[in-house]
């Protein structure tokens, strides 16, 4: 269920004050009844000391109802919001109505009577003196006007916190608005993209703190979504020009070869070009499926550990015709020894492709070089050719499709090709856990990728 932050807010708002004001309530409610009680039991005592000291000198009968029994009236008020009793065995000594019971000494509560009020008592026993036998002092108070002191005290405490949470949810509805208004602002500008504008991001400078970090991460994403975006207009136009050019080729050819008639020679002729430009676009098909298959994370199958100079060796006999052709000689240098655990088929095949690469763009008469590196726990194999210098500028999208850094010399020295086979180095190291590098300078290009090493 889709549950509004500022609504999240306020409930939050709310429960924090309702917890804080019952915790609050609960305090000092407890500290009243504290006091109260104490203010009791202060009364109790003040009373009991007053009766204590007047029956303390009765020792005679004559005493008692001469100076006790005076002074136990007059400590009677007469709106019976306090009373004392005193209990003896000798009738003489008493004073009161009995009550219904007086416990044991010290605190205590005496229920009401028929009319009366409850009352918080205190029992205390005097020890026999002369003629005056043991008597029990009870005086009570009435705990009432304590007891509806806390009952207000407790609604007030209510209404309190019932007026505070109302006040404090419409200031946090209000502060919430107010805070997350730049969420708002930040939500529309992100309703405002337009996928014609790639170019337009959130104004991440102008947000707070917390919510700058959201903006440019958002912002990150667009740029990557753009580059993707570019690269994306950027392949099909070049899988568009990359197929229009045999397609064209093809029907340009089939278009003269019907114009008139043809013999039979002539016809095996236009066959045999139109499928040289049949193989050029399967070629290119072909590729372009396993490039899919690689973006969507197909890893190496079918590892073996085998000895990464032979397998260089077996794909330099495999080109020595076109090694021949152009006049070039390829060396293998660096740790010979070095192992690697490869799919045999797509390790030629990235291999395969740096070589051609290598014997496209070097001169005529030129020295390759094929070095072989241990490097932690991956095995770097570099083709190395002169010629011209690649800008620096073209090295980091040397890997991309159909990338190329002079168009122009798209078929030179007769090699054909169509701007994937980097690409595909680069997929093949992939797939193996590897990585791809290139580096050119001063008239030597070094094109490398490197695969899983295993122990020698």
């Amino acid at each position: 269920m889709n549950r509004s932050i500022t609504l999240r807010l306020v409930g939050f708002f709310g429960v924090a004050t309702l917890s804080t004001f019952a915790l609050i309530s609960m305090v000092l409610y407890g500290v009243l009844q504290r006091e109260t009680e104490r203010h009791e039991r202060d009364q109790l005592e003040s009373r009991m000391s007053n009766v204590e000291y007047s029956v303390a000198r009765a020792a005679t009968p004559e005493h008692w109802d001469r100076v006790v029994l005076p002074k136990l009236d007059a400590l009677q008020p007469s709106d019976g919001s306090a009373r004392l009793w005193i209990l003896s065995a000798d009738p003489r000594y008493r004073y009161g109505d009995p009550p219904a019971a007086a416990g044991s000494d010290g605190l205590g509560t005496q229920a009401p009577q028929p009319g009366g009020r409850r009352l918080a008592t205190l029992t205390r026993t005097m020890p026999a003196l002369g003629e005056r036998p043991e008597v029990r002092i009870v005086v009570g108070v009435d705990p009432s006007s304590n007891e509806q002191t806390l009952e207000t005290f407790g609604h007030a405490l209510a209404m309190l916190s019932v007026s505070a949470l109302l006040l404090i949810v419409l200031m946090g509805w209000w502060i919430a608005r107010i805070g997350l208004r730049p969420l708002k602002c930040l939500s529309q500008d992100a309703q405002a993209l337009r996928p014609r504008n790639l170019s337009q991001r959130l104004p991440a400078a102008q947000l707070p703190g917390e919510l700058r970090d959201l903006a440019e991460a958002f912002n990150g994403a667009l740029d990557r979504l753009e580059a993707a975006y570019t690269q994306l207009e950027a392949f099909n136009a070049d899988v568009a020009h990359e197929l229009r050019t045999p397609l064209t080729n093809l029907i340009g050819g089939t278009e003269v070869a019907l114009a008139r008639p043809r013999t039979a020679l002539e016809l095996h002729e236009a066959l045999q070009s139109n499928l040289e430009e049949l193989v050029q676009l399967r070629s290119i098909v072909n590729d372009m499926l396993f490039l899919a298959r690689a973006d969507q994370g197909d890893a190496a199958i079918g590892l073996v550990q085998v000895s990464v100079a032979q397998e260089v060796a077996r794909m330099i006999e495999f080109f020595d015709a076109i090694f021949e052709d152009k006049g070039v000689s390829v060396g293998v240098e660096g740790d010979l020894q070095a192992r690697a655990a490869i799919n045999i088929a797509l390790f030629r095949r990235a291999l395969s492709n740096l070589l051609q690469n290598a014997v496209q763009h070097s001169p005529p008469g030129a020295r390759l070089a094929v070095r072989i590196a241990r490097q932690d726990s991956s095995v770097w194999i570099r083709v190395v050719n002169t010629g011209a210098t690649i800008p620096s500028e073209h090295l980091p999208r040397l890997f991309d499709r159909f990338y190329r850094v002079d168009a122009a010399r798209r078929d030179a020295g007769g090699v054909r090709g169509h701007g994937l086979g980097l690409a595909i180095v680069k997929a093949v190291a992939s797939m193996h856990g590897g990585g791809v590098a290139a580096a050119s300078g001063d008239g030597v290009t070094t094109i490398a990728f490197s695969v899983p090493a295993v122990a020698a």
